[in-house]
C-alpha cells in the first residue's frame, strides 16, 4: 500500500516538474497547454486511485481466501530460523483456555500486517514441540517473544498485546526503540528540538495508551518515514500541559515540529523553539500520511488569475480550504511577508494563495482584500474586505474550537453510561497502561498446589478483570508485590487468580483439596500457611495497608517471649523496619506451663489475630513476675492498645472458647472515641453499633485545634458518663481536614451541609432513621445524653435518612466452564439446540453466596458511604 501510495506521489510530483517550471496556476501558458497538462495530470490521479482500490480490493479478496496466515511452527524451524538472524515474534503455547485462545486468534491476525515489516509471527505448540528455556517455565506462557539477530530481544505480557493492533504496535515500537524518541517533560522535547535543528523537522505524537490503533498508525508510519523526520511519542506527563493538551482527554493529536529550513519562502527557524503545526483530523495511518504531505507542500503559492479561475485542491489536500490574499506591485515583499506570517499560523487549517493584481486575468474588485473557498460541493469563493489578520483567523480557528468540543463531549458521553463510580472511572481512564505481573506468580487450576506449597506464607489476589474495584487493587497488589521483593523478604510468595479464566479454582466446593471457601466477592484476598485454613485479609483495599497486614503476619503468632529483653523489644520496638511509624496493637498471653489451662484457647485467637494485632506469650519464671507487677492471677490476657499506656494494660480473664475471648480483645482494643476514617470505618460498622457520630472541621491555629479536642473530650465524657445504656451506641468523630471524604457522608445524611461542628445519630439497628443534635447547641456530655434520651422515647424527629441503596457486588460469578461444558456435547439440529438453551437453568452456573468468616461478618450499608 505503501509503495503504490508513494509511487502515485511521485507520479504525480513528476509530472509536475516535467510539464513546467511555473506555478501550476500560472495562466500564462497558453489554454491548450493547460488543458493537455490538466487532462494528463486527472488522468495520472485516476490511475493512482484506481490502483489503491484494486491493491484494497485484491487484499480483501485475499484475505476472504485465506483468513489467516499459517503461524504454526515446528523446533526445528525455531532453532534454523533464529540461527540465521530473523526476526520472529513468538508465542510458545503450553495450555489452552479462553483468554489464550483469544490471542491465537489475534495473532494469526497480526501475522500479515508483521510480513510486511520484515517480521515473522508463529506459534510452537510445546506439547508436541518442546523447546527448552520457553516450554518448561509456567510464567513464560503469559507472554509472547521478539528474536533478534540470533537471541531474544524483547518479551511482551499477554496484557499487553492483545490484539491485532497492539500487537503491532508493540513490535514495530520494539524495532524502533532507538528511533523513536520518548519524552515526558518539555525539558526532554526542547533537548530533541535543539538536536533536530537544520537538520530536520519532527512529527510528535500523543496517543492516550499504547497498544491502540492510534499507536499502530503512528509507529507504522515511523516505519516508513524514521529516516527523513524524527518521530517522538508522549503517551502524559508534563509536556502536553505545555502543548495545551489535558491529560484527561480521550483524542491522540499529532503535531509536526518545524525545526529543518525549508526555503525562501518559509519563515526561518530562528526563536528558540520549533514552531508546531498541529494535525486535525482523527490519527490514522492515512491521515498521518495525507498530513505529512502537506507539510511538505509550499507554504505560499502564488497565482495570477482571479480566485474564481482557481481549481479546488487536489488530492491529497481537497479537504483543505483555501485563503487568498491580494498582492500589489508596490507592496510586492511586504505582501509576501504578511501571507507567510498569516501562513504559519494557517498552517494545517488552510492553504494560502496569494493573487497578484497585476496580472490582467484578476478581475477581482480593489474594495476586496481577501477572498476564501470551503471544501464545499459549491466550491463558491467568497469575497471579503479585511481590517486585520486576526479576522481570517478567526473564520477558522472558531468553527475548528467548536468541532473539538464536540469530538470531546461524544467521546465523554460515549462512555458516561458505563462508569457507575470513581473507581470505575479510574480504571477506565487507564485501561491502556497495563501492569507488569512479574512480580507476582499466576496461579492456575493446574500449579496450585506445587505453587503454594514452596513458601510457608502464600498471599493470594483473586480478581476478575472485568471488574473495577479489581482491577483497581491488582495495581496496589503488585506495588506491594515489588515493595516486599526490594525489602529482600523471601518467605512470602505473592500470587493472583484471574477468577474469569480459571472459574474452577475460584468456586472450588469444600472437600476439594482447596484450604478456602467458594470466592463470592471480588476482590479477595487470602493468606494461605501450610497445614491450616486460609485466612482473609479483611483490611483496607490500599497497598499501604495490605503490605502491613502482610509484614505483620509474617511474625509468628503468639511469639514465644523468654527473656526480659525480649518482652521488653516486644513492647517498644517496631516489628520490622518497613513498619517504622506503624505502631500496632499488643496482646501479651500469661500462662502456667504445668497447668496448660486456657494455652490452647489462646493460642487459636493468637492465630486468628495474625496481621491485625501482635501478640505474645509468657510461660514460666516470667509469668509470675508480671502476673504480680500487674495483679492478674494467670491464666490472664493483658492488652495493650496502640492509643494506650504501656505501663497501664488492661486485663482480661481467659474464657473457655476463641471466638468469645477475640470477642472480647477487639472490644478492649477498641479506643474509647476512635477517630473514624476511610480505612477503619468497615471494622468499626462491623461492631453493629449505632454511631454517635460528631464531625468537626479543619483546625486553623492552636485555638481551633483545642476546641475540637475539647469537643472529643465531651464525646467521652458521654461514654463515660453514659455508663451501660452506651453499650448499643459507639461515640466517634471524623476530621474533616484529614477525611475530606466525610463532608459528602454529612451531606448525604442531612440532605445539606449544616453549620460545623455537627453530631448526629446513625445507623440504628431499629432503622435507617438520622437524627441531628440541634444546631448552634453546646455540645456537652449531660445535653448529648438527654438528647440521645428522646430519641430513645421517639420525641425527636429524624433529620435524614439513610440511602436505600445498598452496594452488592456488581455481578454474581459465573461459572463459564459448567457453561462450555454443557455446549460441548454431540451436535443436534437447531431446532433441538433451541430448546435444550431454553431448558438450562441459569441459576445452576451461579455459585451460592456463603460467608463462611463469621467473626468478619459486617453492615452492607458501609458501603454507600466512605
Amino acid at each position: 500500500m505503501e509503495f503504490i501510495w508513494d509511487l502515485c506521489v511521485f507520479s504525480s510530483k513528476k509530472s509536475k516538474m516535467a510539464s513546467s517550471d511555473l506555478p501550476p496556476n500560472d495562466p500564462r501558458p497558453s489554454p491548450t497547454h493547460t488543458s493537455q497538462r490538466g487532462q494528463i495530470s486527472l488522468f495520472r490521479m485516476w490511475v493512482c486511485v484506481a490502483a489503491v482500490l484494486l491493491w484494497i480490493s485484491s487484499a480483501g479478496c485475499h484475505e476472504k481466501a485465506n483468513i489467516s496466515i499459517h503461524i504454526e511452527i515446528t523446533a526445528a524451524d525455531f532453532h534454523e530460523r533464529l540461527l540465521s538472524g530473523k526476526m520472529m515474534f513468538l508465542y510458545f503455547q503450553q495450555q489452552v483456555s479462553p483468554t489464550i485462545s483469544l490471542f491465537l486468534v489475534e495473532l494469526e491476525k497480526s501475522a500479515e500486517a508483521l510480513q510486511d515489516y520484515g517480521v515473522l509471527v508463529g506459534k510452537v505448540t510445546c506439547k508436541k514441540e518442546p523447546v527448552q528455556a520457553y516450554c518448561t517455565d509456567a510464567k513464560q506462557q503469559h507472554r509472547a517473544f521478539l528474536f533478534r539477530g540470533g537471541k531474544e530481544f524483547l518479551s511482551f505480557s499477554l496484557d499487553t498485546v492483545f490484539d491485532v493492533n497492539s500487537i503491532v504496535a508493540e513490535v514495530l515500537f520494539a524495532i524502533l526503540r532507538d528511533e523513536v524518541k520518548y519524552v515526558h517533560t518539555d525539558a526532554d522535547l526542547q533537548t530533541l528540538e535543539e538536536a533536530a535543528k537544520g537538520k530536520r523537522d519532527i512529527v510528535l505524537g500523543y496517543v492516550r495508551s499504547l497498544g491502540t490503533q492510534e499507536h499502530r498508525s503512528l509507529m507504522e508510519t515511523a516505519y516508513v518515514y524514521g529516516s527523513k523526520y524524527q518521530f517522538i511519542l508522549i503517551t502524559g506527563g508534563p509536556v502536553l500541559k505545555q502543548l495545551g493538551v489535558n491529560e484527561s482527554s480521550q483524542l491522540s493529536r499529532v503535531w509536526f515540529v518545524h525545526c529543518r529550513v525549508h526555503g525562501a519562502v518559509m519563515t526561518p527557524v530562528t526563536s528558540e523553539r520549533c514552531p508546531l503545526t498541529r494535525m486535525r483530523t482523527a490519527l490514522s495511518t492515512l491521515s498521518l500520511h495525507t498530513f505529512l504531505q502537506l507539510m511538505e507542500a509550499p507554504l505560499v503559492s502564488k497565482v495570477f488569475v482571479d480566485p474564481s479561475s482557481v481549481p479546488p485542491p487536489q488530492f491529497p489536500y481537497q479537504l483543505m480550504p483555501q485563503v487568498f490574499l491580494f498582492s500589489h506591485p508596490a507592496t510586492e515583499h511586504l505582501d509576501l511577508d504578511t501571507a507567510s506570517a498569516l501562513a504559519w499560523r494557517l498552517r494545517g487549517l488552510a492553504l494560502l494563495l496569494l493573487v497578484h493584481r497585476q496580472s490582467p486575468a484578476v478581475k477581482t474588485p480593489e474594495k476586496y482584500n481577501a477572498a476564501y473557498r470551503l471544501p464545499e460541493k459549491s466550491s463558491e469563493v467568497k469575497y471579503l474586505t479585511l481590517h486585520s489578520l486576526d479576522d481570517v483567523l478567526e473564520l477558522f480557528t472558531k468553527q475548528e474550537e467548536e468541532e473539538e468540543e464536540e469530538e470531546e463531549e461524544e467521546e465523554e458521553d460515549s462512555h458516561s453510561g458505563e462508569l457507575d463510580d470513581e473507581v470505575a472511572a479510574d480504571v477506565y481512564r487507564n485501561r491502556g497502561h497495563f501492569l507488569d505481573l512479574d512480580q507476582v506468580t499466576q496461579l492456575t487450576s493446574d500449579n496450585f498446589h506445587s505453587e503454594v506449597a514452596q513458601s510457608s506464607l502464600t498471599v493470594v489476589l483473586f480478581y476478575l478483570k472485568w471488574d473495577a474495584v479489581s482491577m483497581a487493587f491488582l495495581g496496589s497488589f503488585v506495588e506491594v508485590a515489588e515493595k516486599l521483593e526490594d525489602s529482600r523478604v523471601d518467605d512470602v510468595q505473592m500470587c493472583v487468580v484471574d477468577c474469569g479464566e480459571w472459574t474452577d479454582l475460584c468456586a472450588a466446593q469444600p472437600g476439594t483439596a482447596v484450604p478456602f471457601q467458594p470466592i463470592t466477592e471480588f476482590p479477595s484476598v487470602l493468606l494461605i500457611r501450610r497445614q491450616q485454613a486460609a485466612q482473609r485479609y479483611a483490611g483496607a483495599l490500599s497497598g499501604e495497608a495490605l503490605h502491613r497486614f502482610v509484614m505483620m503476619s509474617r511474625l509468628a503468632s503468639p511469639l514465644l517471649l523468654s527473656t526480659n529483653e525480649e518482652v521488653t523489644s516486644f513492647l517498644q520496638e517496631v516489628p520490622h523496619p518497613d513498619l517504622a511509624g506503624f505502631r500496632p496493637d499488643k496482646v501479651l498471653g500469661l500462662f502456667r506451663t504445668e497447668s496448660r489451662t486456657g494455652l490452647s484457647v489462646f493460642t487459636e485467637a493468637a492465630e486468628l489475630l495474625a496481621g491485625e494485632v501482635l501478640t505474645g506469650l509468657l510461660t514460666d519464671g516470667l509469668v509470675e513476675k508480671w502476673a504480680v507487677e500487674h495483679d492478674v492471677e494467670p491464666p490472664a490476657v493483658l492488652l495493650f492498645p496502640s492509643w494506650g499506656k504501656l505501663s497501664h494494660p488492661s486485663a482480661l480473664p481467659v474464657t473457655s472458647s476463641s471466638k468469645d475471648l477475640l470477642t472480647q480483645i477487639h472490644s478492649a482494643l477498641l479506643q474509647p472515641v476512635p477517630e473514624l476514617t476511610v480505612e477503619n470505618l468497615p471494622s468499626f460498622l462491623s461492631l453493629g453499633k449505632a454511631l454517635l457520630l460528631l464531625f468537626v472541621g479543619e483546625e486553623e491555629d492552636e485555638i481551633g485545634r483545642r476546641q475540637n479536642q475539647a469537643l472529643v473530650d465531651q464525646m467521652r465524657g458521654v461514654s463515660e458518663r453514659g455508663g451501660a445504656r452506651m453499650e448499643r451506641y459507639l461515640p466517634c468523630w471524623i476530621h474533616l481536614g484529614r477525611t475530606p471524604a466525610g463532608l459528602s457522608v454529612l451531606g448525604s445524611y442531612l440532605g445539606s451541609l449544616p453549620p460545623l461542628p455537627a453530631l448526629v445519630l446513625t445507623h440504628l439497628l431499629s432503622g435507617d432513621e438520622v437524627y441531628q443534635y440541634p444546631p448552634n447547641t453546646p455540645i456537652l456530655a449531660g445535653s448529648v445524653l438527654q438528647w440521645l434520651q428522646s430519641v430513645e422515647d421517639g420525641t425527636e424527629s429524624p433529620a435524614g435518612m439513610l440511602g436505600g441503596d445498598s452496594w452488592p457486588p456488581a455481578f454474581e460469578f459465573y461459572d463459564f466452564l459448567k457453561v462450555m461444558d454443557m455446549q460441548e456435547v454431540d451436535p443436534r439440529s437447531p431446532e433441538e439446540e433451541e430448546v435444550k438453551t431454553e431448558e438450562v437453568n441459569v441459576e445452576e452456573h451461579l455459585v451460592t453466596k456463603t460467608m463462611p468468616y463469621d467473626h468478619l461478618d459486617m453492615n452492607s450499608k458501609f458501603h454507600s458511604e466512605l
